[in-house]
Parts: structure tokens; C-alpha cells; sequence
């Protein structure tokens, strides 16, 4: 079975079919959001460990777990007292949905399984406001988590394409005029007509 990248359920969280375009399809166009978000995570990444007394910074770190077929690079842990936080960074501001939470999830599935310890916080710190948001990882973001790994591998096990559905995430997503599926539905009642 193929890895899933750790930022894939993220991206199957926020829109199914930007999943499929981004990790099946291999599409991916840059946006004002994704270059600052590039740039953010280059300042990130390539900071060193550090020891601010009882807690401990490792950047750049990569996990894995093997029950689940993750694998990707977490921006920051945090260990402290033997209890580690990863700490995912964005470029914008808390948003209206849980993608970014699930992310975090992610990177504490691949932790726990790494550290055989049990991780029930995480971080995302939000540039644009330079503030840390708490993520309880709880049973419900651990079973959101699962059943998104689990529908991401049944989309690379048989190649289906989730149907691309409008909603206003899509404003801000990158391949909002690759997918436009208002418009795509337009083209194509009107080829049918003519």
C-alpha cells in the first residue's frame, strides 16, 4: 500500500476532489495563499533544534506510521517532561473549517506509533496573527482522521474522482480555475446544446 502524505488529509478535509487533482491528477498551481505559505514553511524548516529550558524544539522532523501509511515532515515538536506536541504552521489565520486540526492529527498518529506514547494536544500557530491555537486531539478528530485516511486510500486503490463540489472554500483554493465546477457544468450543457 502506498504512503499518504501526512498534508494530504488536509487536503482531502478541505475539498475531496482538490485531494484527487492535487496527489492522483498531479496538479497544483500557485496562488498568492500557497507562495506565502512556501515561503513560511522554507523560514521554518530550516531552523535547528533548540532547548528553551525544560522543552525542546526539533524542526523539520520527518514521521511516519506504519498503521496508517503516513508519512510527511512536521514543521515543529515539542518535547517536554517525555510528552510531545507537534506544532503545524500556517500562513494565514485560524479558518472557519477543522483541515488544518486534522493535519495535526496526522502528525500525532505518526508520533504516537514513533514514540509509543499517547499525544492529546497539538499546536497550529497562525502567522498572520503570530498566535498558537490549542488542538485537543480527542476520540472525534482521531476517528475524523481515520475515516480520511481510509477514504484516501480507497480513492488511490481504485482511481475514482470525487465530484467537485462549489462551495466558497473554493474561492481560495489554487485550482479554483482548474476545477471551477460551476463553470465546467456551464461548458458542458453548452456543448451539449451546440
Amino acid at each position: 500500500m502506498n504512503d499518504i502524505s501526512i498534508a494530504a488529509l488536509n487536503h482531502y478535509s478541505y475539498c475531496p476532489h482538490r485531494y484527487w487533482r492535487m496527489f492522483c491528477a498531479n496538479e497544483f498551481e500557485d496562488n498568492q495563499y500557497t507562495i506565502e505559505g512556501t515561503n513560511l514553511h522554507e523560514r521554518v524548516h530550516t531552523m535547528s533544534n533548540l532547548n528553551l529550558g525544560e522543552t525542546w524544539q526539533i524542526r523539520a522532523i520527518w514521521l511516519k506510521s506504519e498503521q496508517y501509511n503516513l508519512i510527511g515532515k512536521a514543521d515543529l515538536i515539542e518535547a517536554e517532561n517525555g510528552q510531545f506536541y507537534p506544532v503545524e504552521y500556517k500562513r494565514g489565520k485560524k479558518g472557519e473549517w477543522v483541515n488544518d486540526e486534522l493535519q495535526v492529527v496526522a502528525q500525532a498518529l505518526c508520533l504516537e506509533e514513533m514514540t509509543k506514547t499517547t499525544i492529546d494536544t497539538g499546536y497550529i500557530y497562525y502567522a498572520q496573527t503570530h498566535q498558537r491555537q490549542e488542538v485537543k486531539i480527542d476520540d472525534n478528530l482521531r476517528k475524523d482522521a481515520i475515516v480520511i485516511i481510509k477514504a484516501i486510500q480507497e480513492i488511490n486503490h481504485t482511481g475514482k474522482i470525487p465530484k467537485a463540489v462549489y462551495s466558497k472554500k473554493c474561492k481560495g483554493c489554487s485550482l479554483y480555475s482548474a476545477c471551477l465546477p460551476i463553470a465546467n457544468d456551464k461548458v458542458n450543457r453548452y456543448r451539449e446544446e451546440n
